[in-house]
Order: C-alpha cells, then sequence, then structure tokens
C-alpha cells in the first residue's frame, strides 16, 4: 500500500510539474521601437482613395508616421506642426504619412482634413495598422528612415493638450529626422 500511495505522489508531482512547465506564461512581447522593421501594410488615402502601400511609400525617404482621430485635442494640436515638418523637410523626399485610427465614429475624417492648410497622405480605417504598431494612445507619433525602420516613437507624457506639447513632439520628430537625413551637425529648419 505505501509502494502504491509513494508512487502515485511521485506521478502527481511529476505531472504537477510538467503542467506548470507548460503554463509558464508567453513572453511579454515590447512595443514596435527604435531599431524594429515598421511592419508592411496596404491602405486607402482617405482624400484621393488611392492605394498606398508600406513600405513602397517611402521610396528610400524617412516618413513621419502620425496616428490620429478627429476627437482627439493632442491629435489637433499637433497635426498644424506636421504639416510645417512635411513644409520644412519636403525638399529631402520627407513624407507626413497619416492614420485615422481609433476615431469610434465620432468624427469625419474626411472633413477634418479638408479644413487643413495643407496636403496630407491619410490612410483610412487604419485601426488594423495601428493595432500592428502597437498604438495604445493617440497621437502615435514615429519616424521612419527610407528602409521602414523606426527611429523614434512618442514616449508617455504628462502635459495637457496643447500648443507646449506639440511643440515638444515637433522638436523630438525634427531631431528623429535630421538623424535619419544625417543632418545631425546642423540645427533643423524650424520655420
Amino acid at each position: 500500500m505505501y509502494r502504491v500511495v509513494t508512487r502515485g505522489l511521485g506521478i502527481a508531482l511529476t505531472l504537477l510539474l510538467l503542467a506548470s512547465c507548460s503554463a509558464e506564461e508567453p513572453p511579454k512581447t515590447t512595443p514596435l521601437g527604435k531599431g524594429d522593421a515598421a511592419p508592411a501594410w496596404t491602405g486607402t488615402d482617405l482624400v484621393t482613395g488611392e492605394a498606398k502601400r508600406f513600405p513602397e511609400i517611402l521610396n528610400g525617404k524617412p516618413a513621419v508616421l502620425v496616428f490620429w482621430a478627429t476627437w482627439c485635442p493632442y491629435c489637433k494640436a499637433f497635426m498644424p506642426y506636421a504639416g510645417q515638418i512635411q513644409a520644412e523637410y519636403a525638399e529631402h523626399g520627407v513624407q507626413v504619412i497619416t492614420f485615422n485610427a481609433k476615431e469610434r465614429a465620432q468624427g469625419d475624417p474626411k472633413a477634418y482634413l479638408e479644413t487643413l492648410p495643407f496636403p496630407l497622405i491619410a490612410i483610412a480605417d487604419a485601426d488594423s495598422i495601428a493595432k500592428h504598431y502597437d498604438i495604445e494612445f493617440i497621437p502615435g507619433l514615429m519616424v521612419v528612415n527610407g528602409e521602414g525602420v523606426v527611429t523614434y516613437r512618442r514616449g508617455w507624457t504628462e502635459l495637457p493638450a496643447g500648443e507646449k506639447v506639440a511643440a515638444f513632439w515637433a522638436g523630438e520628430v525634427r531631431l528623429a529626422l535630421d538623424a535619419a537625413l544625417g543632418n545631425t551637425g546642423s540645427p533643423s529648419p524650424q520655420g
């Protein structure tokens, strides 16, 4: 009897050990960040209706990626800076590519874009792209180099929505673009 109980306990302990090994949590993945290749995507431009493909859209040049929604005050504060950055770096072939994501059916993205005094590439219904880019909060801001590798990703801030935080992010984006273009010795072209 003692042998049966001992053998049974041994088997039970072995099974418990095996179960605990297989129940181990999978390794936590880190969000897409600096040095990571940005995932490929295909989307439809909200304004033109044209299909756009990444990384082909880069044409070997860096780009600023902005994930936004019409209801987001941080996004609205940053958009004028996105237009300035696009104009300042146009001679280098830099594009600002925007993604309407997390819209929640609360606004009219196309109508909002038409109020901006500058054109943008704006990918419609980009929730699935935002998910692949690990965008939890908007605006999601990234800079990718000409090969589609992330060189900058906006970090968390406690600054309130408005001019101050938008200017701060614009400065970070300009620094990342300068680095991606090899302009580390000269100041960024701020207007």
